[in-house]
């Protein structure tokens, strides 16, 4: 074999060698697991009244998409959906959403129990078995502060929203700050019934949510 034989053999290993390498690295980036968020809520996150792509989890999850931000956002709200309810059908959502540690669980969950005015006890309850869940599976779990009309009441007011800052003190977990906040008071983002946030509403709310999901993940 002659020099330039030998010098256009080692420039084609060095080639294929850079080749490999990239394609190697590329494959690993693409594969690399992406920290997936349960959003497991109510009415309020389920898009209720309006088409899926109109809702807020969904513009949100699209923009995690785009954004390749490594951050896998799944909606498994159900409109009218109790603490109840939630207590019952999370531990089949968790294996079918194949939820691994690392990843989150954010419960939006309460609003309906409010509502109908069911014990305090009651919400209470089923919050702590939902974290209890969660946990068992050694994944991350936040709660969202939910907040509803006064319709029973100061007393019972009061005491709905506090649950929620005694279970996340008590269970050392992140509350979230309810994500209707800067859309409750205002009729224009809000539908006639005063309770569900209105088309208009969803980027606002996908705007916030994003913030705070984020910030959640890199804590």
């Amino acid at each position: 074999m002659n020099l330039y034989s030998k010098r256009n053999s080692l420039n084609n290993t060095s080639f294929l060698f850079v080749l490999f390498t990239l394609l190697f690295t590329f494959s690993i980036a693409s594969h690399a697991k992406s920290t997936k968020v349960l959003m497991y809520g109510d009415s309020v996150s389920a898009g209720y009244g309006m088409k899926t792509e109109q809702s807020w989890p969904y513009l949100l999850s699209q923009t995690f998409v785009t954004e390749n931000a490594g951050i896998n956002l799944v909606n498994a709200s159900i409109s009218g959906e109790t603490t109840g309810g939630g207590v019952a059908r999370l531990a089949s959502v968790m294996k079918r959403q194949e939820l691994n540690e690392g990843d989150w669980v954010i419960l939006e969950l309460g609003g309906n129990d409010g509502l109908r005015g069911f014990p305090i006890s009651t919400l209470k309850t089923n919050l702590q078995l939902m974290i209890d869940e969660v946990k068992s599976h050694n994944v991350n779990v936040a709660l969202m502060q939910v907040r509803i009309p006064p319709n029973y009441g100061k007393r019972y007011t009061t005491m709905f929203e506090d649950v929620y800052k005694d279970l996340a003190k008590t269970n050392s977990i992140k509350l979230l700050p309810f994500f209707m906040e800067k859309v409750a008071m205002n009729k224009n983002y809000m539908m006639p019934d005063g309770i569900h946030p209105n088309v208009s509403a969803q980027v606002i709310i996908r705007d916030e949510m994003k913030e705070v999901i984020e910030s959640l993940i890199a804590e």
